[in-house]
């Protein structure tokens, strides 16, 4: 038994033990075998990958473990991310001067964490999963340990956090003294047929607060704008990506394996947190300049978009939030390697009006940035529109009309700041010009991006049916 349950987890074992064996080495070889380590952590990351595609799905250590079309789906989407985040960030922290080996390394060990996460059955399981991954991404943020800009976000966001996890295990002790059982299974069980108890309910409040914040949703949204702002650009890119994804894999398997039972509790609160997220991510957005933090108000309204989705509670709401998240990922990785290449000689720029005229200056730029600021806005036929598309649909079909027509509401909102980056890209005088090198990574991240945005439309159909079939692995 222990055999098969250690075969099931061969993808952690291979991050975990190839996670320490290129520790063993950067200590031996020094700062200088950055650009090495980066590689070797890529193709750590794509063997992973396929070692997660030719897997058993089955569960481990009892429940503890679940690998379903689930945690597959989102565990290729969390080393996708990782990939290219380790691709773009090559170059930047070498002129930067903060290369150092341990970047992909901790990124590694946060992949780790969320690939548990991805996997989760039991709330034990659940903490040990976020917490390996948090740990890696406070001292990624505070990484540029020269910026105090960099050491204020690897503060904040680790005295949050750890606010953040008191409060979830409060939320879990609490669920765990009424149900009886720390596994997602029990909990369901111990919940069937009867409503549930004030103290699961108030445990239910506190968890759902803890994992908000790890998805920067209302009212838990503080330290999104400082940490991306502060943290080194691909490292901002990285929290934007994979953790995001693995926080919101991990929101939805809890409310519907653990708590289905508890539905019309915890729905309540969903929808009020993904009000509050689209409305104030699509608001607060508007008078931003610095590019990186317009991103960070962005990412908290698209946490309330797939909150949408989860709000519903149904194979069609998760369908729609696995599709949102596809899309968002390649989105956002694409618009921060776009900003990247926003440098002039050593210095990076991030402020909205560094892009002014950038059509006539660098044309084939300019119009993939504009693509995906389209994208963004949810304007058909690009991706990020059918992204959109697919959870406001599910919450109709869920009975929740005002939810979607707030929704709806929030994203045309949401497109003014989205539009003026467009506007200010093709209409306003140009700026001094961005470095003509952009590099080989960031040129094909950018492309690769744009292509997938201008033209998901040709591959939607086999995405859908994915998502479809890890949704339904969700409802037995």
């Amino acid at each position: 038994m222990m055999l098969r349950d250690l075969q099931v987890l061969t993808p952690e074992f291979m991050m975990a033990v190839g996670g320490m064996a290129l520790l063993m080495l950067g200590v031996f070889a020094g700062e200088h075998s950055h650009r090495v380590l980066s590689r070797a952590a890529m193709v750590l990351l794509l063997i992973t990958g396929v070692a997660v595609v030719v897997g058993q799905g089955v569960a481990a250590f009892g429940t503890a473990l679940i690998v379903d079309e689930f945690a597959r789906l989102i565990k290729l989407l969390v080393l996708g991310g990782a990939v290219l985040v380790l691709w773009m960030s090559e170059d930047f922290l070498e002129r930067a001067r903060i290369g150092r080996f341990e970047f992909p390394i901790l990124v590694i060990f946060s992949v780790l964490g969320m690939m548990l996460m991805a996997s989760a059955g039991d709330f034990l399981t659940l903490y040990l999963g976020l917490e390996l991954q948090s740990l890696a991404l406070y001292v990624l943020a505070a990484f540029d340990r020269d910026n105090v800009r960099s050491s204020e976000a690897g503060l904040k966001y680790f005295v949050l956090g750890a606010l953040s996890s008191g409060m979830m295990l409060y939320g879990i002790s609490l669920i765990y003294g009424f149900a009886g059982t720390t596994s997602f299974a029990g909990a369901a069980m111990s919940l069937e047929g009867g409503a549930a108890s004030v103290g699961v309910i108030f445990g239910l409040v506190f968890l759902i607060s803890g994992l908000a914040f790890k998805v920067s949703a209302v009212p838990f949204h503080m330290w999104t704008p400082d940490v991306y702002e502060g943290a080194p650009t691909p490292i901002t890119a990285f929290f934007a990506a994979s953790p995001k994804i693995a926080a919101m894999a991990l929101f939805v398997r809890v409310m519907v394996e653990a708590l289905p039972g508890a539905i019309d509790q915890w729905q309540q609160i969903i929808i009020f947190v993904s009000i509050c997220s689209m409305v104030l991510g699509a608001f607060a957005a508007i008078g931003q300049n610095n590019i990186k933090r317009l991103m960070a108000y962005s990412s908290i309204a698209n946490m309330g978009y797939v909150l949408v989705g989860l709000a519903a509670g149904t194979p069609e709401g998760v369908q729609g939030i696995l599709i949102y998240l596809l899309i968002y990922l390649i989105t956002n990785i694409g618009v921060f390697a776009c900003i990247l290449a926003m440098r002039r000689g050593d210095h990076q720029v991030e402020t909205i009006s560094d892009l002014s005229g950038l059509a006539q200056t660098r044309p084939g730029y300019a119009f993939v940035f504009a693509m995906l600021m389209f994208s963004l806005a949810g304007i058909p036929p690009l991706a990020g529109f059918f992204a959109k598309f697919y959870v406001f649909l599910a919450a109709v079909k869920a009975g929740l009309y005002p939810l979607a027509v707030i929704g709806v509401v929030a994203s045309v909102v949401g497109a003014y700041y989205y539009l003026r980056i467009v506007k200010i890209i093709y209409f306003d005088e140009p700026a001094p010009v961005f470095e003509p090198k952009m590099g080989a990574s960031l040129a094909a991240i950018v492309a690769a991006s744009g292509i997938f945005t201008l033209f998901f439309i040709l591959v939607a159909s086999p995405l859908v049916n994915v998502a479809a079939a890890a949704a339904a692995s969700l409802f037995p």
